[in-house]
């Protein structure tokens, strides 16, 4: 990503650190979130990213499909905890939750 490489930084910093490594992306649509997880993404195929990131793989939460066919109270919470449950049992893992403001 030309000229996106400081936020990519930032966020290779954020989730780096012991505590509060939750970076949240936040702007109008079409300005290029998605695009700089992807960034993260190259970064960490290619290697390029410190010890605590090497080997990590973004997981993509859709959570459109999510939300499909939930038909009973409560049951997308539920779902959507076990997700959570099973992201933190993995610590290979980062969540990455694109559209969050529609949960």
């Amino acid at each position: 990503l030309i000229g996106r490489e400081k936020e990519i930084e930032r966020m290779v910093n954020i989730l780096g650190r012991k505590n509060k490594n939750n970076p949240l992306l936040v702007g109008d649509p079409g300005v290029g979130k998605t695009a700089l997880v992807t960034g993260l993404a190259q970064r960490i195929n290619s290697g390029d990213v410190p010890n605590s990131l090497f080997r990590k793989k973004i997981m993509n939460l859709d959570v459109a499909q999510l939300i499909a066919g939930t038909s009973f109270r409560g049951e997308f919470e539920s779902r959507l905890k076990e997700i959570i449950k099973e992201a933190k049992e993995n610590k290979n893992v980062i969540l990455f939750i694109d559209e969050i403001h529609n949960i």
